[in-house]
Protein backbone atom coordinates (compact mmCIF):
# COMPACT_ATOMS: atom_id res chain seq x y z
CA UNK A 1 0.00 0.00 0.00
CA UNK A 2 1.48 3.52 -1.43
CA UNK A 3 2.29 5.99 1.59
CA UNK A 4 1.89 9.67 -0.20
CA UNK A 5 2.84 12.90 1.41
CA UNK A 6 -0.64 15.25 0.43
CA UNK A 7 -2.29 17.99 1.70
CA UNK A 8 -6.13 17.66 3.20
CA UNK A 9 -7.27 18.75 -0.25
CA UNK A 10 -5.12 16.35 -2.04
CA UNK A 11 -6.14 13.26 0.51
CA UNK A 12 -9.82 14.07 -0.53
CA UNK A 13 -8.89 13.65 -4.36
CA UNK A 14 -6.71 11.10 -3.95
CA UNK A 15 -9.36 9.02 -2.10
CA UNK A 16 -12.19 10.14 -4.56
CA UNK A 17 -10.04 8.51 -7.31
CA UNK A 18 -9.03 5.36 -5.45
CA UNK A 19 -13.05 5.16 -4.31
CA UNK A 20 -14.08 4.95 -7.99
CA UNK A 21 -15.02 8.62 -8.69
CA UNK A 22 -16.40 9.25 -12.50
CA UNK A 23 -16.85 13.16 -11.94
CA UNK A 24 -15.69 15.84 -10.33
CA UNK A 25 -17.62 18.90 -10.25
CA UNK A 26 -16.66 22.58 -8.63
CA UNK A 27 -15.69 26.53 -9.10
CA UNK A 28 -12.46 27.57 -7.62
CA UNK A 29 -12.78 28.94 -4.18
CA UNK A 30 -9.43 28.78 -1.25
CA UNK A 31 -9.79 26.54 0.46
CA UNK A 32 -11.54 23.83 -1.56
CA UNK A 33 -9.56 24.18 -5.08
CA UNK A 34 -6.35 22.43 -5.16
CA UNK A 35 -9.02 18.76 -4.36
CA UNK A 36 -10.52 19.63 -8.34
CA UNK A 37 -6.57 20.69 -9.48
CA UNK A 38 -4.99 17.51 -8.12
CA UNK A 39 -7.59 15.48 -10.32
CA UNK A 40 -6.95 17.85 -13.49
CA UNK A 41 -2.91 16.82 -12.65
CA UNK A 42 -3.46 12.99 -12.17
CA UNK A 43 -1.87 11.29 -14.82
CA UNK A 44 -4.41 8.04 -12.66
CA UNK A 45 -7.29 9.94 -13.28
CA UNK A 46 -6.76 11.23 -17.09
CA UNK A 47 -5.93 6.97 -17.23
CA UNK A 48 -9.32 6.62 -16.04
CA UNK A 49 -11.76 8.69 -17.88
CA UNK A 50 -12.63 10.77 -15.11
CA UNK A 51 -14.61 14.22 -15.73
CA UNK A 52 -13.05 16.98 -13.97
CA UNK A 53 -13.55 20.35 -15.90
CA UNK A 54 -14.25 23.91 -13.85
CA UNK A 55 -18.12 24.68 -13.55
CA UNK A 56 -19.69 28.41 -14.53
CA UNK A 57 -20.47 28.35 -10.66
CA UNK A 58 -21.43 26.00 -7.53
CA UNK A 59 -24.87 25.91 -8.42
CA UNK A 60 -24.09 24.20 -12.15
CA UNK A 61 -21.33 22.42 -10.26
CA UNK A 62 -23.90 20.87 -8.08
CA UNK A 63 -26.80 19.86 -10.50
CA UNK A 64 -24.37 18.14 -13.13
CA UNK A 65 -22.98 15.90 -9.69
CA UNK A 66 -26.47 15.40 -9.14
CA UNK A 67 -27.04 14.35 -12.54
CA UNK A 68 -24.28 11.72 -12.72
CA UNK A 69 -25.34 10.39 -9.11
CA UNK A 70 -28.65 9.83 -11.14
CA UNK A 71 -27.00 8.13 -13.79
CA UNK A 72 -25.25 5.18 -11.62
CA UNK A 73 -21.95 6.57 -11.07
CA UNK A 74 -19.72 8.53 -7.97
CA UNK A 75 -19.46 12.32 -8.48
CA UNK A 76 -18.54 14.48 -5.73
CA UNK A 77 -18.55 18.48 -5.71
CA UNK A 78 -16.67 20.82 -3.98
CA UNK A 79 -16.87 24.33 -2.92
CA UNK A 80 -16.09 27.14 -0.41
CA UNK A 81 -18.03 27.60 2.43
CA UNK A 82 -19.85 30.50 0.54
CA UNK A 83 -20.04 28.66 -2.61
CA UNK A 84 -22.76 26.43 -0.73
CA UNK A 85 -25.01 29.41 -0.78
CA UNK A 86 -24.81 29.26 -4.35
CA UNK A 87 -25.49 26.07 -4.32
CA UNK A 88 -27.81 26.02 -1.56
CA UNK A 89 -31.27 25.54 -3.42
CA UNK A 90 -30.17 22.34 -5.29
CA UNK A 91 -27.98 21.14 -1.87
CA UNK A 92 -30.98 21.25 0.01
CA UNK A 93 -33.82 19.52 -2.59
CA UNK A 94 -30.93 16.47 -3.12
CA UNK A 95 -31.34 15.39 0.14
CA UNK A 96 -34.96 14.90 -1.14
CA UNK A 97 -34.60 13.46 -4.59
CA UNK A 98 -32.20 11.03 -2.49
CA UNK A 99 -29.02 9.83 -4.34
CA UNK A 100 -28.23 7.09 -6.79
CA UNK A 101 -24.67 6.57 -7.27
CA UNK A 102 -22.73 7.78 -4.67
CA UNK A 103 -22.53 11.44 -3.88
CA UNK A 104 -20.20 13.59 -1.99
CA UNK A 105 -20.39 17.50 -1.53
CA UNK A 106 -16.95 19.18 -0.45
CA UNK A 107 -17.67 22.38 1.57
CA UNK A 108 -14.65 23.66 2.69
CA UNK A 109 -14.88 26.25 5.65
CA UNK A 110 -12.67 29.54 6.45
CA UNK A 111 -12.94 30.44 10.32
CA UNK A 112 -11.14 33.59 10.73
CA UNK A 113 -11.79 34.72 7.63
CA UNK A 114 -8.43 33.84 5.73
CA UNK A 115 -10.05 34.42 2.15
CA UNK A 116 -13.25 34.86 3.29
CA UNK A 117 -16.29 37.21 3.59
CA UNK A 118 -17.40 35.60 6.23
CA UNK A 119 -16.52 32.22 8.47
CA UNK A 120 -20.20 30.26 8.47
CA UNK A 121 -20.38 27.13 9.73
CA UNK A 122 -21.56 24.44 6.77
CA UNK A 123 -22.33 21.81 8.97
CA UNK A 124 -25.66 23.88 9.59
CA UNK A 125 -26.59 23.44 5.88
CA UNK A 126 -26.00 19.14 6.51
CA UNK A 127 -28.16 19.40 9.65
CA UNK A 128 -30.47 22.19 7.95
CA UNK A 129 -31.17 19.19 4.89
CA UNK A 130 -31.01 16.22 7.35
CA UNK A 131 -28.16 14.73 5.40
CA UNK A 132 -25.23 12.72 7.07
CA UNK A 133 -21.91 14.78 7.72
CA UNK A 134 -18.47 13.76 7.64
CA UNK A 135 -15.63 15.98 9.32
CA UNK A 136 -12.33 14.45 9.68
CA UNK A 137 -9.53 15.28 12.00
CA UNK A 138 -6.32 14.44 10.03
CA UNK A 139 -5.09 13.85 6.54
CA UNK A 140 -5.74 10.12 6.54
CA UNK A 141 -9.32 10.06 7.59
CA UNK A 142 -9.92 13.17 4.70
CA UNK A 143 -8.57 10.03 2.76
CA UNK A 144 -10.63 7.44 4.48
CA UNK A 145 -13.62 8.93 4.72
CA UNK A 146 -13.89 9.65 1.14
CA UNK A 147 -14.29 6.03 0.38
CA UNK A 148 -16.63 5.51 3.57
CA UNK A 149 -19.03 8.07 2.22
CA UNK A 150 -19.48 6.82 -1.21
CA UNK A 151 -20.12 3.32 0.56
CA UNK A 152 -22.75 5.02 2.94
CA UNK A 153 -24.23 7.69 0.26
CA UNK A 154 -25.16 4.22 -2.03
CA UNK A 155 -26.36 2.56 0.90
CA UNK A 156 -28.31 4.75 2.45
CA UNK A 157 -29.23 7.19 -0.87
CA UNK A 158 -28.82 10.02 0.25
CA UNK A 159 -25.74 12.75 -0.87
CA UNK A 160 -23.25 12.95 2.28
CA UNK A 161 -21.69 16.84 3.51
CA UNK A 162 -17.94 16.43 4.01
CA UNK A 163 -17.15 19.59 5.53
CA UNK A 164 -13.14 20.67 6.22
CA UNK A 165 -11.62 23.56 7.31
CA UNK A 166 -9.14 25.58 6.13
CA UNK A 167 -5.99 24.02 8.29
CA UNK A 168 -6.88 20.47 7.54
CA UNK A 169 -7.17 21.41 4.10
CA UNK A 170 -3.58 23.33 3.45
CA UNK A 171 -1.70 21.03 5.90
CA UNK A 172 0.52 17.89 5.18
CA UNK A 173 0.45 14.78 6.33
CA UNK A 174 1.55 11.11 5.36
CA UNK A 175 -1.43 9.22 3.99
CA UNK A 176 -2.11 5.18 2.94
CA UNK A 177 -3.47 4.46 -0.03
CA UNK A 178 -5.87 1.59 -0.16
CA UNK A 179 -7.27 -0.79 -2.80
CA UNK A 180 -8.29 0.94 -6.34
CA UNK A 181 -12.25 0.13 -6.99
CA UNK A 182 -13.64 0.23 -10.74
CA UNK A 183 -16.35 3.05 -11.38
CA UNK A 184 -19.89 2.25 -11.80
CA UNK A 185 -21.42 1.38 -14.54
CA UNK A 186 -24.51 3.51 -15.62
CA UNK A 187 -27.23 2.25 -14.24
CA UNK A 188 -30.81 4.82 -13.90
CA UNK A 189 -32.78 4.78 -10.47
CA UNK A 190 -34.95 2.14 -9.83
CA UNK A 191 -37.81 5.19 -9.70
CA UNK A 192 -37.85 6.90 -12.47
CA UNK A 193 -40.04 9.47 -10.31
CA UNK A 194 -37.51 10.01 -7.75
CA UNK A 195 -35.46 13.17 -8.94
CA UNK A 196 -39.30 14.34 -10.00
CA UNK A 197 -39.89 16.80 -7.11
CA UNK A 198 -43.60 17.65 -7.69
CA UNK A 199 -45.35 18.22 -4.52
CA UNK A 200 -47.15 15.22 -4.24
CA UNK A 201 -43.77 12.85 -4.64
CA UNK A 202 -41.53 15.57 -2.66
CA UNK A 203 -44.07 14.77 0.03
CA UNK A 204 -43.52 11.10 0.24
CA UNK A 205 -39.74 11.61 -0.23
CA UNK A 206 -39.34 14.13 2.51
CA UNK A 207 -41.48 11.27 4.61
CA UNK A 208 -38.58 9.03 3.51
CA UNK A 209 -35.36 11.22 4.50
CA UNK A 210 -37.32 11.61 8.18
CA UNK A 211 -37.95 7.77 8.38
CA UNK A 212 -34.25 7.63 7.69
CA UNK A 213 -32.76 9.76 10.34
CA UNK A 214 -32.56 7.11 13.44
CA UNK A 215 -30.49 4.95 10.65
CA UNK A 216 -28.27 7.76 9.53
CA UNK A 217 -28.01 7.92 13.88
CA UNK A 218 -26.62 4.75 13.95
CA UNK A 219 -24.56 4.73 11.16
CA UNK A 220 -22.70 8.02 13.14
CA UNK A 221 -22.37 6.00 15.94
CA UNK A 222 -21.13 2.43 14.48
CA UNK A 223 -18.59 3.81 11.71
CA UNK A 224 -15.39 3.94 14.12
CA UNK A 225 -15.24 7.98 13.28
CA UNK A 226 -17.11 8.51 16.41
CA UNK A 227 -14.61 7.38 19.13
CA UNK A 228 -15.54 7.27 22.97
CA UNK A 229 -12.08 7.67 24.89
CA UNK A 230 -12.43 6.89 28.49
CA UNK A 231 -9.99 9.10 30.69
CA UNK A 232 -9.72 8.98 35.00
CA UNK A 233 -10.58 12.24 35.37
CA UNK A 234 -14.19 13.22 35.44
CA UNK A 235 -14.28 16.28 36.79
CA UNK A 236 -13.86 17.42 33.23
CA UNK A 237 -15.24 16.05 29.54
CA UNK A 238 -14.20 16.89 26.10
CA UNK A 239 -15.42 16.62 22.80
CA UNK A 240 -13.53 17.32 20.15
CA UNK A 241 -15.37 17.72 16.35
CA UNK A 242 -12.70 17.30 13.20
CA UNK A 243 -9.97 18.95 12.96
CA UNK A 244 -10.27 20.09 16.89
CA UNK A 245 -9.05 16.59 18.21
CA UNK A 246 -5.64 17.77 16.76
CA UNK A 247 -5.58 20.74 18.81
CA UNK A 248 -6.41 18.49 21.75
CA UNK A 249 -3.53 16.21 21.14
CA UNK A 250 -1.31 19.25 20.72
CA UNK A 251 -1.82 20.25 24.58
CA UNK A 252 -0.81 16.34 25.91
CA UNK A 253 2.13 15.66 23.47
CA UNK A 254 3.99 12.75 25.13
CA UNK A 255 1.16 12.50 27.75
CA UNK A 256 -2.20 11.02 28.42
CA UNK A 257 -4.98 13.00 28.36
CA UNK A 258 -6.97 12.67 31.73
CA UNK A 259 -10.15 13.00 30.49
CA UNK A 260 -12.77 11.46 28.90
CA UNK A 261 -12.98 12.46 25.13
CA UNK A 262 -15.93 11.71 22.56
CA UNK A 263 -14.18 12.42 19.12
CA UNK A 264 -16.95 13.42 16.67
CA UNK A 265 -16.36 12.70 12.93
CA UNK A 266 -20.09 12.02 12.07
CA UNK A 267 -22.87 13.58 12.04
CA UNK A 268 -26.07 13.21 13.32
CA UNK A 269 -24.26 13.86 16.77
CA UNK A 270 -24.06 10.53 18.51
CA UNK A 271 -26.68 11.50 21.08
CA UNK A 272 -26.09 7.83 23.13
CA UNK A 273 -22.25 9.07 23.53
CA UNK A 274 -22.96 12.41 24.20
CA UNK A 275 -25.29 12.06 26.80
CA UNK A 276 -22.60 8.90 28.22
CA UNK A 277 -19.83 11.70 28.55
CA UNK A 278 -22.64 13.92 30.49
CA UNK A 279 -23.69 11.64 32.68
CA UNK A 280 -20.09 10.24 33.39
CA UNK A 281 -18.42 14.22 34.10
CA UNK A 282 -19.01 17.23 36.09
CA UNK A 283 -18.94 19.37 33.11
CA UNK A 284 -18.09 19.53 29.56
CA UNK A 285 -16.07 21.62 27.11
CA UNK A 286 -16.94 21.10 23.03
CA UNK A 287 -14.45 21.75 20.82
CA UNK A 288 -15.41 22.76 17.38
CA UNK A 289 -13.58 24.77 14.76
CA UNK A 290 -16.59 26.97 13.44
CA UNK A 291 -19.90 27.64 15.14
CA UNK A 292 -20.90 26.20 18.16
CA UNK A 293 -23.11 23.20 16.73
CA UNK A 294 -22.26 20.61 19.12
CA UNK A 295 -22.61 22.86 21.88
CA UNK A 296 -26.20 24.52 20.76
CA UNK A 297 -27.66 20.75 20.19
CA UNK A 298 -26.26 19.46 23.48
CA UNK A 299 -27.54 22.44 25.90
CA UNK A 300 -30.62 21.67 24.27
CA UNK A 301 -31.14 18.26 24.78
CA UNK A 302 -29.18 17.71 28.22
CA UNK A 303 -30.18 20.91 30.15
CA UNK A 304 -29.88 19.19 33.42
CA UNK A 305 -27.68 21.43 35.58
CA UNK A 306 -24.47 20.87 34.51
CA UNK A 307 -22.22 23.44 32.99
CA UNK A 308 -21.46 23.11 28.92
CA UNK A 309 -18.33 25.04 27.91
CA UNK A 310 -17.84 26.53 24.84
CA UNK A 311 -17.96 29.16 22.40
CA UNK A 312 -21.55 30.25 24.05
CA UNK A 313 -20.00 30.63 27.20
CA UNK A 314 -16.55 32.51 26.06
CA UNK A 315 -14.37 29.43 27.43
CA UNK A 316 -13.58 29.04 23.63
CA UNK A 317 -13.78 32.86 21.42
CA UNK A 318 -17.03 33.35 19.81
CA UNK A 319 -15.06 33.98 16.24
CA UNK A 320 -12.02 32.89 14.56
CA UNK A 321 -10.59 29.32 14.00
CA UNK A 322 -8.85 27.26 17.09
CA UNK A 323 -5.38 26.53 17.63
CA UNK A 324 -3.71 24.82 20.36
CA UNK A 325 -3.34 27.64 22.31
CA UNK A 326 -6.71 28.66 22.36
CA UNK A 327 -7.51 25.08 23.91
CA UNK A 328 -5.01 24.99 26.70
CA UNK A 329 -6.87 28.10 27.59
CA UNK A 330 -10.42 26.62 27.97
CA UNK A 331 -8.54 23.36 29.28
CA UNK A 332 -7.39 25.81 32.19
CA UNK A 333 -4.15 25.64 30.94
CA UNK A 334 -1.44 28.67 30.69
CA UNK A 335 -1.57 31.48 27.88
CA UNK A 336 0.99 30.76 25.62
CA UNK A 337 -0.16 33.11 22.95
CA UNK A 338 3.03 35.47 23.75
CA UNK A 339 3.21 38.98 22.82
CA UNK A 340 1.16 41.34 20.36
CA UNK A 341 2.65 42.94 17.06
CA UNK A 342 4.24 45.85 18.53
CA UNK A 343 2.22 48.84 17.12
CA UNK A 344 5.31 50.34 15.44
CA UNK A 345 5.52 47.03 12.77
CA UNK A 346 3.73 48.21 9.77
CA UNK A 347 1.36 45.50 8.87
CA UNK A 348 1.70 44.72 4.88
CA UNK A 349 -1.37 45.01 3.41
CA UNK A 350 -2.11 43.34 0.09
CA UNK A 351 -1.72 44.70 -3.21
CA UNK A 352 -2.52 44.22 -6.50
CA UNK A 353 0.38 42.52 -8.68
CA UNK A 354 2.86 45.01 -10.45
CA UNK A 355 2.07 44.78 -14.28
CA UNK A 356 -1.72 44.26 -13.23
CA UNK A 357 -4.49 45.57 -15.68
CA UNK A 358 -6.89 46.33 -13.06
CA UNK A 359 -4.71 48.74 -11.79
CA UNK A 360 -4.66 51.10 -14.83
CA UNK A 361 -8.41 50.18 -15.65
CA UNK A 362 -9.24 51.54 -11.78
CA UNK A 363 -6.84 54.72 -12.49
CA UNK A 364 -8.88 55.18 -15.32
CA UNK A 365 -12.22 54.80 -13.68
CA UNK A 366 -11.11 57.30 -10.58
CA UNK A 367 -10.09 59.85 -13.25
CA UNK A 368 -13.11 59.72 -15.10
CA UNK A 369 -15.31 59.73 -11.65
CA UNK A 370 -13.91 62.56 -10.63
CA UNK A 371 -16.54 65.42 -11.55
CA UNK A 372 -18.77 63.13 -9.60
CA UNK A 373 -19.06 62.80 -5.68
CA UNK A 374 -17.69 59.73 -4.40
CA UNK A 375 -19.43 56.30 -3.69
CA UNK A 376 -20.27 54.81 -6.80
CA UNK A 377 -18.63 52.36 -7.69
CA UNK A 378 -19.82 48.56 -6.86
CA UNK A 379 -17.42 46.14 -6.53
CA UNK A 380 -17.56 41.98 -7.08
CA UNK A 381 -15.10 38.79 -5.66
CA UNK A 382 -11.95 39.02 -7.44
CA UNK A 383 -8.69 40.47 -7.10
CA UNK A 384 -9.40 43.55 -8.56
CA UNK A 385 -11.38 43.96 -4.91
CA UNK A 386 -7.57 44.86 -3.82
CA UNK A 387 -8.73 48.08 -5.60
CA UNK A 388 -10.58 49.40 -2.50
CA UNK A 389 -7.10 50.21 -0.48
CA UNK A 390 -4.06 52.46 -0.85
CA UNK A 391 -3.43 54.07 -2.85
CA UNK A 392 -6.75 53.20 -6.13
CA UNK A 393 -9.47 53.41 -3.14
CA UNK A 394 -11.98 52.53 -5.95
CA UNK A 395 -14.44 50.62 -4.79
CA UNK A 396 -17.60 50.86 -2.30
CA UNK A 397 -18.93 47.60 -2.29
CA UNK A 398 -17.95 44.11 -1.82
CA UNK A 399 -20.89 41.82 -0.80
CA UNK A 400 -20.82 38.35 -2.93
CA UNK A 401 -20.49 36.72 -6.29
CA UNK A 402 -22.54 38.67 -8.81
CA UNK A 403 -24.39 41.84 -6.30
CA UNK A 404 -22.21 44.36 -8.32
CA UNK A 405 -24.59 44.82 -11.07
CA UNK A 406 -27.53 44.30 -8.55
CA UNK A 407 -26.47 46.53 -5.97
CA UNK A 408 -25.67 49.30 -8.89
CA UNK A 409 -28.73 49.19 -10.16
CA UNK A 410 -30.52 49.39 -6.53
CA UNK A 411 -28.52 52.75 -6.19
CA UNK A 412 -29.39 54.42 -9.72
CA UNK A 413 -33.36 53.59 -9.10
CA UNK A 414 -33.09 55.16 -5.39
CA UNK A 415 -31.45 58.24 -7.12
CA UNK A 416 -27.76 57.40 -7.51
CA UNK A 417 -26.74 58.60 -11.25
CA UNK A 418 -24.03 57.53 -12.51
CA UNK A 419 -23.15 54.03 -10.42
CA UNK A 420 -20.54 52.38 -11.55
CA UNK A 421 -20.42 48.08 -11.27
CA UNK A 422 -17.08 46.50 -11.58
CA UNK A 423 -17.00 42.63 -12.32
CA UNK A 424 -14.03 39.96 -13.37
CA UNK A 425 -14.53 37.89 -16.02
CA UNK A 426 -14.95 34.56 -14.40
CA UNK A 427 -17.44 36.09 -12.06
CA UNK A 428 -19.87 37.53 -14.93
CA UNK A 429 -20.10 33.91 -16.19
CA UNK A 430 -20.53 32.62 -12.67
CA UNK A 431 -23.36 34.58 -11.31
CA UNK A 432 -23.46 38.21 -13.35
CA UNK A 433 -25.02 37.25 -15.96
CA UNK A 434 -28.24 37.41 -14.58
CA UNK A 435 -28.11 40.91 -13.20
CA UNK A 436 -26.91 42.31 -16.42
CA UNK A 437 -30.68 40.69 -17.79
CA UNK A 438 -32.50 42.70 -14.42
CA UNK A 439 -30.34 45.77 -15.70
CA UNK A 440 -31.33 45.58 -19.38
CA UNK A 441 -35.05 44.96 -18.16
CA UNK A 442 -35.14 47.72 -16.27
CA UNK A 443 -33.04 50.31 -18.78
CA UNK A 444 -31.07 50.81 -15.60
CA UNK A 445 -29.14 53.59 -16.28
CA UNK A 446 -25.38 52.02 -14.68
CA UNK A 447 -22.11 51.64 -15.93
CA UNK A 448 -20.66 48.14 -15.95
CA UNK A 449 -17.08 47.30 -16.10
CA UNK A 450 -16.32 43.57 -16.97
CA UNK A 451 -12.40 43.27 -15.70
CA UNK A 452 -11.62 40.89 -18.15
CA UNK A 453 -8.45 39.15 -17.13
CA UNK A 454 -9.21 35.85 -18.93
CA UNK A 455 -8.91 33.50 -15.78
CA UNK A 456 -10.04 33.19 -12.65
CA UNK A 457 -7.50 34.96 -11.23
CA UNK A 458 -7.84 35.17 -7.77
CA UNK A 459 -7.89 31.70 -6.99
CA UNK A 460 -4.47 30.56 -9.13
CA UNK A 461 -5.21 31.11 -12.86
CA UNK A 462 -7.92 28.47 -13.69
CA UNK A 463 -9.81 28.59 -16.90
CA UNK A 464 -12.27 31.26 -17.00
CA UNK A 465 -15.57 30.09 -18.33
CA UNK A 466 -16.20 33.53 -19.62
CA UNK A 467 -13.32 33.47 -22.21
CA UNK A 468 -14.07 34.73 -25.58
CA UNK A 469 -17.57 34.64 -24.89
CA UNK A 470 -18.21 38.30 -23.16
CA UNK A 471 -19.38 40.73 -25.59
CA UNK A 472 -21.91 37.97 -27.16
CA UNK A 473 -23.25 36.94 -24.21
CA UNK A 474 -23.84 40.94 -23.68
CA UNK A 475 -25.51 41.18 -26.67
CA UNK A 476 -27.73 38.38 -25.88
CA UNK A 477 -28.81 39.72 -23.00
CA UNK A 478 -30.13 42.81 -24.84
CA UNK A 479 -26.97 45.39 -23.86
CA UNK A 480 -26.72 47.83 -26.92
CA UNK A 481 -24.06 46.97 -29.27
CA UNK A 482 -22.89 50.89 -29.25
CA UNK A 483 -22.33 50.81 -25.69
CA UNK A 484 -20.21 47.54 -25.55
CA UNK A 485 -16.40 49.25 -25.64
CA UNK A 486 -13.45 47.44 -25.00
CA UNK A 487 -10.52 49.08 -24.09
CA UNK A 488 -6.58 47.61 -23.29
CA UNK A 489 -5.60 48.96 -19.68
CA UNK A 490 -2.14 50.19 -20.19
CA UNK A 491 -0.64 53.56 -19.37
CA UNK A 492 -0.26 54.58 -22.94
CA UNK A 493 -3.87 53.68 -23.42
CA UNK A 494 -4.80 56.14 -20.18
CA UNK A 495 -6.02 59.33 -21.66
CA UNK A 496 -8.16 57.50 -24.19
CA UNK A 497 -9.75 54.73 -21.80
CA UNK A 498 -10.67 57.89 -19.07
CA UNK A 499 -12.31 59.43 -22.35
CA UNK A 500 -14.41 56.39 -23.29
CA UNK A 501 -15.95 55.69 -19.37
CA UNK A 502 -16.35 59.40 -19.24
CA UNK A 503 -18.93 58.98 -22.37
CA UNK A 504 -20.71 55.54 -21.29
CA UNK A 505 -21.13 57.50 -17.64
CA UNK A 506 -23.14 60.03 -19.38
CA UNK A 507 -25.36 57.48 -20.91
CA UNK A 508 -28.88 56.89 -19.58
CA UNK A 509 -28.74 53.01 -19.60
CA UNK A 510 -26.93 50.35 -19.45
CA UNK A 511 -23.63 50.71 -20.72
CA UNK A 512 -20.38 48.02 -20.47
CA UNK A 513 -16.96 48.39 -20.77
CA UNK A 514 -14.54 45.52 -20.98
CA UNK A 515 -11.12 46.53 -19.86
CA UNK A 516 -8.96 43.62 -21.80
CA UNK A 517 -5.61 42.52 -20.51
CA UNK A 518 -4.15 38.94 -19.72
CA UNK A 519 -3.53 38.12 -16.13
CA UNK A 520 -0.33 38.62 -15.45
CA UNK A 521 0.21 36.41 -13.42
CA UNK A 522 -0.90 33.22 -16.25
CA UNK A 523 1.05 35.64 -18.86
CA UNK A 524 4.49 34.48 -17.11
CA UNK A 525 3.67 31.65 -16.60
CA UNK A 526 2.78 31.20 -20.45
CA UNK A 527 5.84 32.50 -21.33
CA UNK A 528 8.08 30.35 -18.91
CA UNK A 529 6.50 27.21 -19.95
CA UNK A 530 6.99 28.41 -23.78
CA UNK A 531 10.44 29.04 -22.70
CA UNK A 532 11.08 25.50 -21.19
CA UNK A 533 9.28 23.99 -24.46
CA UNK A 534 12.50 25.73 -26.73
CA UNK A 535 14.75 25.06 -24.55
CA UNK A 536 13.84 21.39 -24.88
CA UNK A 537 13.62 21.64 -28.70
CA UNK A 538 16.99 22.68 -28.42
Amino acid sequence: MQKLLLLGDEAIAQGAIDAGISGIYAYPGTPSTEITEFVQKSKEAKEKGIRSNWSANEKTAMESALGMSYAGKRAMVCMKHVGLNVAADSFINSAITGANGGLIIVSADDPSMHSSQNEQDSRFYGDFAFMPILEPSNQQEAYDMVRYGFDLSEKMRIPVLYRITTRLAHSRAGVIRTQNREQNQLKLPDNLKQFILLPAIARKQYKELLAKQADLKAEASNSGFNTYINGADKKLGIITCGIAYNYLMENFQGMEIPHPILKIGQYPIPAEMVEKLYDTCDELLILEDGYPLVEQSIKGLLNKGKKIKGRLDGTIPRDGELNPNIVAVGLGKDDTKGENIPDFVAGRPPSLCKGCGHNDAFLAVNEALLKYSKGRVFSDIGCYTLSALRPLESINSCVDMGASITMAMGAAEAGLIPAVAAIGDSTFTHSGMTGLLDAVNNNSPITVLILDNSTTGMTGGQKSSALGKIEAICIALGVEEDHIRVLKPLPKQHEENVKAIAEELEYKGVSVIIPRRECIQTLNKRMRQKHNVKNLEV
